[in-house]
């Protein structure tokens, strides 16, 4: 059912999950196609961020959630960590494998074709650090946010840091387009769902946090809280 608010933005009630999923995958495969290497060769600040705090708490190896062409992916490589990407695109993580071998790191680099939605595919308490940069406020809902990061916790080992990037209720896309309910609304066909403060602090229970910091990115510009925490020992 479609609702068209006052505002002029439209809100779909009772959006088929799977629908909204599958939708979103289609977009990044034709995005991804139609747009190789789309963010470029250099690394996010958030990346550079994480990189010094997994180094610092001395891990070795980094899962990169969300990994799509494999900007950041690459750059943890870079600068040594042994990298597993995730994505549920196959043809943004060709372009990573691709990037990888052309930079001569190919064997740091592993690739998984995930959908985030089911359980990670690695064993418990397996790996050093964790990033995420905007997967988790990808068209996703509250649920499935709390298990993915519940799933995150348990493949991490104790000590192990995870560093995540969310757009929030600040950013000038709330609100506007289409929304598909729970806080995510949908604009030039990119779905996504903005986090309340509240949300954040929910995701830190049974954690360690460390920080959460407010930055922007982009030209519209995209606002964002960078969320550090340690899964305790």
């Amino acid at each position: 059912m479609l609702i068209t608010e006052l505002d002029g933005s439209e809100v779909i009630m009772a959006e088929d999950d799977g629908k909204l999923a599958e939708g979103q995958r289609r977009h990044w495969q034709d995005t991804y196609a139609a747009h190789p290497g789309m963010y470029g060769d250099a690394p996010s600040d958030p990346a550079v961020h994480a990189a010094q705090v997994f180094r610092s708490a001395g891990a070795a190896d980094v899962l990169d959630l969300g990994a799509g062409h494999g900007r950041d992916a690459l750059y943890f490589a870079r600068e040594g960590f042994a990298v597993r990407a995730v994505d549920f695109s196959p043809i943004g993580l060709a372009q990573l494998r691709g990037a990888a071998r052309a930079q001569g790191i190919r064997g740091r680099v592993t690739t998984t074709v995930h959908d985030v939605r089911e359980p990670l595919p690695l064993p418990d308490a397996s790996v050093d650090a964790v990033f995420a940069h905007m997967l988790l406020c990808m068209a996703l809902s509250t649920e499935e946010i709390h298990a993915l990061v519940d799933e995150v916790r348990r493949v991490l080992r104790p000590g192990g840091m995870f560093v995540y990037t969310v757009r929030h209720t600040g950013d000038a896309h709330f609100g506007a387009g289409t929304g598909h309910g729970d806080g995510i609304w949908e604009n030039g066909g990119f779905a996504v769902h903005f986090f309340a403060r509240d949300l954040v602090d929910a995701l830190a229970d049974g954690w360690e946090s460390n920080e959460v910091h407010a930055f922007v990115e982009g030209g519209l510009p995209r606002r964002l809280w960078r969320v550090t925490q340690t899964r305790p020992r």
